[in-house]
């Protein structure tokens, strides 16, 4: 290649210089995107019960989450090849005005599956907002430099993680579930307001491309399979076989497509399917013990729902604390996979240290445990998007970030669902190898429960609950471990430190 020809592929690949202003003007769109986006997925979970009470429908109450994660899940890496052609703001726009418009949808619905059908359109729109939040930040802040930014992405984050579930439990009970999706809307405007402005300085280079709509379709159906079978119970078996086959064809489909979705390029790249698989195995960690956590109190201390959600705030706080401080020592050395490596051997040993917990453990040594736990994990996952996109080409950041988004949603839904049919396995296997009667999880939560049940059953049930507990801890442990073992192998990349790479 002579010289001017490589000037331009230089040049292509070149992140413009922005100021300290500009990024910061980006980024405040951007967080609010976050924020949006975020706080949706927490404030639902306590009004679930009192919706499905209003509108008669507790026997399907787990769709009103599941739905807008398998829309969310599966637009998330299509935003990304599409915003990697048509630029961030053109995508970003019209995911807020179909989040906004959902939610106004949601809040008026009058039917539990017209709710469920108006989170699926919300899911569509949120994706969206994640996938093009995490890759307009990559399009102005160089992947050494990410760190000085990583304070307000770990700041917004915390907010939504701590705030969500304690705003949505006070606006269910003060004033109406529907509340939760109308404040959205002031939400929403604001964030397209800031990000139409802030994002116009991301300049798009306009290149012929076809849209791979097969590939759009396979993936989905893939994504919407597999995330059914996770929770399904007798026909988790054909829906695993479909998402394979749809895999496979999946797999074909993007070798011969001449513009494919997810391009074979990027998965040659072993730094980048290795940081993918980080994200999986490191949100089924975080999501593993974030489903936990609040059962470990309910079940064996006795807590109510709202004292819970208070007592795993230092988990949450760790979390946050960790996302800043692993972007700061990623600035600091130009480096990400030891960062990585710290982050998930430290969560795989406070979920060790978990596992040692009795039913009468101290609080210092809980707080102590959780919060090594929440920091190790906090480090992980931001540096490790840094990592990837910092992998990816350019013309690729886009799909980079949208694929790691996917991957780290499955790695969530098979995290929870996960932890929580080997602690109802090992509660059911412990009570009946002891000779406890039939007992179900849910009648040994809240304050009281305990008491209900004679000295004798009530110590049997701790020791089982106990058990039960420790074996799910050692599998998060063992998932933070295979997270671990998997950047081993990975080659270590220096960050790009300037605009220029």
């Amino acid at each position: 290649m002579d010289a001017p020809a490589l000037d331009a592929a230089a040049a292509a690949e070149a992140l413009p210089n922005f100021t300290h202003r500009q990024i910061l003007r980006v980024i405040t769109g951007i967080l609010l995107c976050i924020l949006l986006a975020a706080i949706d997925q927490t404030v639902v979970v306590p009004a679930v019960p009192a919706i499905a009470a209003d509108l008669a429908g507790f026997n399907h109450l787990s769709w009103i989450v599941a739905a807008y994660l398998l829309t969310a899940t599966a637009a998330t890496p299509i935003y990304g090849r599409l915003s990697d052609i048509f630029g961030r703001r053109a995508l970003l726009l019209p995911a807020i005005v179909v989040f906004v418009i959902a939610s106004v949808l949601c809040a008026l619905s009058q039917s539990l599956w017209g709710l469920i059908g108006a989170r699926a359109l919300q899911g569509l729109g949120g994706g969206g907002l994640m996938a093009m939040a995490q890759a307009a930040i990559a399009d102005v802040v160089a992947p050494r430099e990410r760190g000085k930014y990583q304070a307000y992405m770990a700041g917004t984050w915390g907010v939504a993680s701590i705030a969500g579930p304690i705003l949505g439990g006070w606006m269910t009970d003060q004033l109406s579930w529907r509340w939760i999706f109308w404040i959205n809307v002031p939400l929403g405007i604001g964030a397209f307001l800031l990000s139409s402005r802030a994002l116009k300085i991301l300049k798009v280079q306009p290149r012929p491309a076809r849209i791979d709509y097969a590939g759009a379709a396979l993936l989905t159906g893939c994504i919407t399979c597999a995330l059914l079978a996770m929770s399904a119970r007798g026909e988790a078996a054909w829906l695993l076989g479909g998402a394979a086959m749809l895999l496979g064809a999946l797999v074909w489909r993007e070798r011969v497509a001449p513009d494919p979705l997810l391009p074979p390029r990027l998965f040659a790249s072993g730094v980048f399917s290795g940081g993918v698989v980080i994200a999986a195995l490191a949100a089924a960690a975080m999501f593993g013990g974030t489903f936990l956590l609040p059962l470990f109190f309910q079940l064996l201390h006795g807590a109510d729902a709202s004292e819970s959600g208070t007592l795993i705030v230092p988990f949450l706080a760790a979390n946050v604390v960790g996302a800043y401080t692993g972007g700061q020592i990623a600035r600091r050395v130009g480096r990400a996979k030891g960062i990585v490596l710290t982050g998930m051997a430290m969560s795989a040993g406070g979920y060790l240290l978990l596992a040692t917990l009795g039913a009468h453990a101290g609080s210092l040594v809980t707080v102590i445990d959780m919060a090594v736990v929440g920091f190790g994990l906090g480090v992980t996952m931001p540096v490790n998007l840094v990592m990837v996109q910092n992998a990816a080409e350019r013309r690729d950041v886009g799909i980079a970030t949208g694929t790691l988004l996917l991957l780290r949603a499955m790695g969530a839904a098979l995290g929870s669902t996960l932890v929580g049919a080997l602690l109802t396995a090992r509660f059911v296997a412990v009570s009946a190898a002891r000779g406890l009667p039939r007992l179900d999880l849910g009648a040994l939560r809240g304050p009281g429960a305990h008491t209900a049940l004679d000295p004798a059953t009530r110590a049997a049930a701790e020791s089982a609950l106990v058990a039960a507990f420790h074996t799910t801890f050692v599998a998060c442990a063992a998932l933070a471990f295979a997270g671990f073992l998997t950047c081993l192998v990975v080659r270590d990349l220096p960050l790009r430190s300037s605009a220029r790479g």
